[in-house]
């Protein structure tokens, strides 16, 4: 039987794990594993297989491989996910599409019950309806203010009730009421908190935008471009069309008002003396 690896040897080998990814990826999804157990983990990895690699670790392991690898090559690139890498934390590797990734990963989520002391998610709201519940089990609702009322001999809560609010910790009462009533409010999975791609660091969202998205925020710029630019009179690639008519426009009148011509002003004032025997 092989002797078991000693701690230090596990450090060198998972530094050798983490800077040989480096070396053959250039984009990670950082993701946060709270709450995520290790079947449903392993569950992610076999859904990930084929051009992604699931690497979980210490931050601090994580952090020193990622200082060793820009030592030993000269390249700092990777030094950019060093701030990422706090709380229950892990790496992403993939050749993938990331946003295909990020959706393959979200699809792992898996219910679970709302235990003691844990931070809640989300609002939990207990909907109206037959509980199923005997009448002598009243006094968790009493507790927790529930109006409830006895209907064919079970309790029956009567309104929708907001029984913990995001951020708020659960209760022994609550939790043991969403116990019985078969309610698991929670869903865990991993979720993408950054992406990294060849240097760059950006949020998720980024990877929900669409070529629309993209030309519409593009035009948006242009605009402010254009309306910073004429006012303050600064010529621009995106401004200079609108300054060459508002030129132009000044000089017609100049010359409309005066005897200076040009071949265009000459068909404006061509225009304007016919509109004016007609109409004058």
């Amino acid at each position: 039987m092989a002797p078991k690896p000693t701690k230090a040897e596990k450090k060198i080998a998972y530094d050798a794990k983490l800077c040989k990814l480096l070396e053959e990826y250039t984009q990670i999804l950082v993701v946060n594993a709270d709450n995520v157990g290790s079947n449903q983990l392993q569950n992610i990895r076999r859904g990930l297989r084929g051009d992604s690699i699931v690497l979980m670790g210490k931050n601090t392991m994580m952090k020193r491989s990622v200082r060793m690898h820009a030592e030993s090559t000269g390249n700092n690139v990777y030094l950019s996910l060093i701030p990422l890498l706090v709380g229950n934390v892990g790496l992403i590797f993939t050749k993938g599409d990331l946003k295909e990734v990020s959706e393959e990963v979200a699809k792992y989520k898996v219910g679970a019950p709302a235990r003691v002391g844990l931070v809640a998610p989300i609002d939990v709201v207990v909907p109206p309806g037959n509980t199923g519940l005997d009448p002598s089990q009243t006094s968790f609702f009493q507790v927790l203010n529930i109006p409830t009322k006895i209907n064919k001999g079970t309790v029956e809560i009567i309104t929708p009730v907001e029984l913990i609010k995001k951020g708020d910790k659960v209760g022994s009462s609550e939790a043991a009421l969403l116990s019985k009533l078969g309610i698991r409010p929670f869903s865990y999975g991993l979720v993408v908190l950054s992406v990294y791609d060849n240097g760059s660091v950006f949020s998720p969202e980024v990877l929900d935008l669409t070529e629309d998205d993209l030309v519409e925020k593009f035009a948006v710029g242009v605009s402010m471009v254009t309306a910073l630019s004429l006012a303050i009179s600064y010529p621009t690639l995106a401004a200079a069309p609108h300054m060459f008519i508002n030129a132009y426009k000044n000089v017609l009148a100049v010359a409309v008002e005066t005897d200076y011509s040009f071949p265009e002003a000459d068909k404006v004032k061509e225009y304007l003396k016919v509109l004016s025997l007609n109409f004058g």
